[in-house]
């Protein structure tokens, strides 16, 4: 085997060996026959890559629409009059001065945090900022110890940086060099909501000079929170405030494509430094037709019956198996610590209610992932209800480091607007299910080892061992 195959092989037996190896889902793998299939793992929050509305409504702008195949190349080679179209109308929608369309929500963040930040600039990051604004980070002109990253969420944490780094830059002091703070306003792995208006108070009080900026990637928060899928930002009264902001178009929006909220100027920038827009054929025409009816959806007020929906679910399935983890240990399985229950503090929290994003935290993932694949309600369920199916693939995704931090293993949920109470109340059954078996595991190994130790005696079992 030649000496790079050697390499590779070994790198990816390591992550065997740890079981952290990717691999791409089957099908195949999933449903068996007579399975039906409740995913709960999908980004497509609004359900809408099933929406009959918003299919017809494609397929109707595709068939009156002279060019949809490609996009010609780069935009600063071709006209795209469509492109243009679409960026004026993310600006009224928005109400941002510029906008610019990226191939993806990854594209924009390298995009932006490669090109953006100066010589002597420093950027703070949340501590569970995507891998997309490492990337940019790491291309970018700054040196590794102008990016710092601050506890996730912790706005005294963001303070103490930014004091400290003031009493030792002349240059950030003065207002020569800059800081951004790079947040997301809805993290992906979970589920938590950033405290926008302290950040952006804390970053305007610390930095008077107006040298200090917020970024807020609304990737996952597009289409659902804020006025008609506006965002966690709009929500909030802080447009005017927030330096840049990236929407996406293939979560909640069921399209591709991405776009960044800027000033002119620094759209201009972009147009002439970020490399990920400009060595980039852009996207195609159809890709531009279908995000224009997507946000026809939201525009006139469809997905805002869909987003109720939405989060009547996450609490509904926050609460009941809130009642279920009482009696299952929580080193097996627990909740993250801002999904338990109230203790009567002022939340941070902008919304009284859970993200769609509900992480269940546990050290074996892959066992309940596999459970729930091939679970059967009707052997679990105290009722004899004809609506039980017998076997249901629940489809969820196991999530280790380095995905997440260490120790934070967990099965990452996803509630959609597609699904109903009787399928959240089969993914409990499921879950709960799981988590009693483990224990009942747990205890008929414990009472088999009580058994052997007592018969022929500890001594004599452990030296078996060795």
């Amino acid at each position: 085997m030649r000496s790079l195959d050697q390499k590779l092989s070994a790198a990816l037996k390591s992550r065997d060996e740890r079981l952290i190896r990717r691999r791409l889902p089957e099908f195949s793998q999933i449903v068996t026959s007579g399975q039906s299939v409740i995913d709960f793992t999908s980004n497509d929050y609004l359900s809408l890559s099933r929406s009959p509305t918003l299919r017809r409504a494609v397929l109707d702008a595709l068939s009156s629409t002279p060019d949809i195949l490609g996009s010609g190349g780069s935009r600063l080679l071709v006209p795209a009059p469509a492109h243009a179209a679409l960026e004026a109308r993310l600006c009224r929608f928005f109400d941002a001065e510029a906008a610019i369309l990226f191939n993806s929500g990854f594209d924009a963040n390298v995009g932006l945090f490669s090109a953006v930040p100066q010589l002597g600039d420093v950027v703070i990051y949340d501590e569970l900022i995507h891998a997309s604004v490492h990337d940019g980070m790491r291309t970018s002109r700054l040196s590794r110890d102008s990016l710092i990253s601050f506890a996730h969420n912790s706005v005294p944490a963001l303070k103490h940086i930014i004091r400290r780094l003031l009493s030792h830059g002349e240059d950030l002091k003065t207002g020569k060099s800059s800081i951004f703070v790079a947040v997301e306003s809805l993290y992906s792995m979970d589920g938590t909501f950033a405290p926008l208006s302290e950040i952006v108070d804390c970053v305007e009080e610390m930095l008077p000079l107006g040298n200090g900026f917020v970024i807020v990637d609304e990737a996952h928060a597009t289409g659902i929170y804020g006025p008609k899928g506006r965002g966690l930002v709009t929500s909030l009264g802080l447009e005017k405030r927030i330096f840049a902001r990236l929407h996406t178009f293939g979560k909640s929006l069921a399209a591709s494509g991405a776009v960044l909220l800027v000033t002119e100027l620094v759209r201009d920038y972009l147009l002439n430094y970020a490399r990920s827009f400009i060595y980039t054929t852009a996207l195609t025409n159809a890709s531009v037709i279908a995000a224009g009816c997507s946000f026809d959806m939201l525009e006139d007020g469809t997905t805002e019956v869909l987003a109720a929906h939405l989060m009547e679910l996450c609490a509904f399935f926050v609460n009941r198996i809130r009642v279920h983890l009482k009696s299952i240990p929580p080193t097996l399985l627990r909740l993250p610590d801002h999904l338990q229950e109230s203790t009567g503090t002022p939340s941070s929290q902008p919304f009284q209610f859970p993200s769609q994003i509900i992480p269940l935290l546990t050290a074996e993932p892959r066992s309940l992932s596999t459970f729930l694949l091939a679970f059967s309600p009707s052997e679990y369920s105290n009722t004899n209800s004809h609506h039980t199916p017998p076997s249901v693939a629940i489809y969820t995704k196991p999530i280790f480091p380095p995905t997440v931090p260490r120790e934070t293993s967990r099965v990452r949920i996803c509630l959609q607007a597609g699904h109903t109470r009787e399928d959240v109340e089969i993914l409990i059954q499921g879950i709960v299910a799981w988590a009693h078996r483990r224990i009942e595991d747990a205890r008929r190994d414990r009472k088999e080892w009580n058994q052997m130790a007592s018969e022929i005696g500890v001594r004599t079992w452990m030296e078996s061992k060795l």
